[in-house]
């Protein structure tokens, strides 16, 4: 990692370890994993003016347009853990959003994209067994990762439960989603000679180890 400020930015498939990898990756290099997912409940949660506003359109049914995306987003990488650099995860979904952080970051620091590759057939196996704990959210794969009682969340000893978007009608339904939304974006990072890729059809630490390669 030679530069002093960079920005990671994880591609990939739900289900591909996004969230996994940027965890390892946060812990190797200190920097921040910034999921916009999570900013967004956070700001939900505090019923911050954003978060109301962004709550107002998910009550409707409506996607968060991305100036507040981009808002929550710049204020948080604004802040001083973020010096070094930072891991995006779920961030960005589309062209518009890729060529406004390519705006927000100073000229002559591109970020780093690692696309994270998996097949349909076997993100519909990994997501169809994933678990997530009611209370703190932690994920357990259950071929994979299984918790130490079933049921138990192994972190705070809370419920495990299936997300209702864990199963394979909606899975499938992301997929396609998922699909026409980030082939733009691989396209993006593609001509601008930015895009990595890592097969995800390997161990997690394969997949950290491979990344790393890439920053190093």
């Amino acid at each position: 990692m030679h530069n002093s400020h960079f920005v990671l930015i994880l591609l990939g498939p739900p289900g591909a370890g996004k969230g996994t990898q940027a965890e390892l990756l946060h812990k190797e290099y200190g920097v921040p994993h910034i999921s916009t997912g999570e900013l967004l409940r956070d700001h939900m949660r505090r019923q911050t003016p954003l978060g109301l506003q962004a709550k107002s359109f998910i009550d409707q049914g409506h996607l968060v347009p991305d100036p507040f995306i981009l808002d929550m987003l710049f204020e948080r990488v604004a802040q001083d853990d973020c010096q070094k650099g930072y891991i995006l995860d779920g961030f960005p979904r589309t062209v518009p959003q890729a060529e406004a952080l390519q705006k927000h970051l100073e000229k002559g620091h591109p970020p780093c994209v690692v696309n994270l590759e998996l097949s349909d057939a076997e993100i519909l196996n990994r997501l169809s067994q994933r678990v997530t704990c009611k209370n703190c959210g932690s994920i357990y794969h259950l071929a994979f990762s299984p918790p130490k009682a079933p049921g138990i969340c192994d972190k705070c000893g809370g419920n495990l439960i299936q997300r209702a978007d864990d199963t394979k009608e909606v899975i499938t339904k992301r997929l396609e989603v998922y699909h026409a939304q980030t082939a733009p974006l691989i396209r993006f990072y593609k001509e601008q000679g930015l895009l990595h890729s890592v097969s995800c059809a390997q161990s997690k630490e394969s997949v950290f180890s491979a990344i790393s390669k890439i920053l190093n």
